[in-house]
């Protein structure tokens, strides 16, 4: 079946049809995304895809709203606002169309769903506090995409449907960002697996390249690693291996004698030519060539010994 139109409701918008209108817009770019509460729009019919809005669930009949009784609910039992019922059909979709490989699909639509829509679900639905997020509640991404709505007194027939067009492409690249990302890890994740293996026992990981890597190891069960080197744009980085995601704690710091020595002053230090920076707190430094890299990482292992 051909799609002719995207319809939604009219009106205030909130992340969970804004988001939506990302995945289908993508998938659907010849449609005309319609914002309407009228009868004729938000009964199912032929060609029509149509979400928030028409209080029923029905994916054959291509109707996704949640607000009826009873609503819809993931196997779990946490509830699911018009973006989860949209990704849960058409996210495989929307990722072979941002050329994530098939291989990665699957995980990928399950880690996208897990970490930014299942949120996205929950406070819509208030099956989550903004106040969960703490000090961050107002910069979570459904609260920064609200700001985008028109003001009170900015009034007019056509106010809410501007906005919402102009609030578009900017939901358009955080998600794209966060599929990106997504496809972009697993990508590191198989050149960091290859160079954990041609570490061997070594306690220093070779990346070709900076990459994210943290992940990779906990999954190799490298245990043993405690400082990666890789090159950048014209000089090499050092690095700390974070014990986990939410924390700044690493497994082994860089030497407490480095700390915020740049040049003459770091080689002095190190006793390592070329050496060109420590960072302060101590999860960085950057030296001029591969081996002076290798170097002041060896003598890091050695001064955490």
């Amino acid at each position: 079946m051909t799609i002719t139109h995207l319809v939604t409701h009219s009106g205030g918008f909130h992340a969970d049809e804004l988001l939506s209108s990302v995945i289908l817009t993508r998938l659907f770019p010849d449609a005309t995304l319609v914002r309407s509460r009228d009868a004729a729009w938000i009964t199912p019919g032929a060609g029509k895809i149509i979400y928030d809005v028409g209080r029923a669930y029905d994916a054959q009949a291509q109707i996704f709203d949640h607000h009826q009784r009873p609503n819809p609910l993931r196997e779990d039992g946490q509830p699911y606002s018009s973006f989860g019922l949209i990704w849960q059909h058409y996210g495989h979709d929307y990722l072979r169309a941002l050329s994530v490989p098939e291989r990665d699909l699957d995980d990928i639509h399950r880690s996208f769903d897990h970490g930014f829509v299942l949120p996205v679900d929950l406070l819509d639905n208030g099956a989550l506090e903004p106040s969960a997020a703490g000090p961050l509640s107002g910069l979570t991404l459904p609260a920064l995409l609200e700001t985008l709505k028109p003001s009170f007194d900015t009034r007019g027939a056509e106010a809410d449907d501007q906005a919402f067009a102009a609030a578009l492409p900017v939901a358009r690249a955080f998600v794209e960002a966060a599929i990106n990302g997504r496809a972009a890890k697993r990508r590191a994740e198989a050149m960091v697996t290859a160079a954990i293996e041609t570490a061997g026992a070594s306690p220093i990981l070779e990346l070709p390249m900076g990459m994210p890597f943290r992940s990779a190891i906990e999954k190799a069960g490298a245990d043993h690693l405690l400082f990666v080197i890789h090159p950048r744009d014209s000089d090499w980085a050092l690095t700390t291996i974070r014990k986990s995601g939410d924390s700044f704690e690493s497994r082994a710091d860089l030497p407490a004698a480095w700390a915020g020595l740049t040049d003459a002053e770091l080689e002095a230090a190190c006793g390592v030519q070329g050496a060109k920076f420590c960072h302060n707190a101590r999860f960085i430094a950057v030296a001029s060539s591969r081996d002076a890299a290798l170097e002041m990482a060896e003598l890091a292992v050695q001064d955490c010994a």
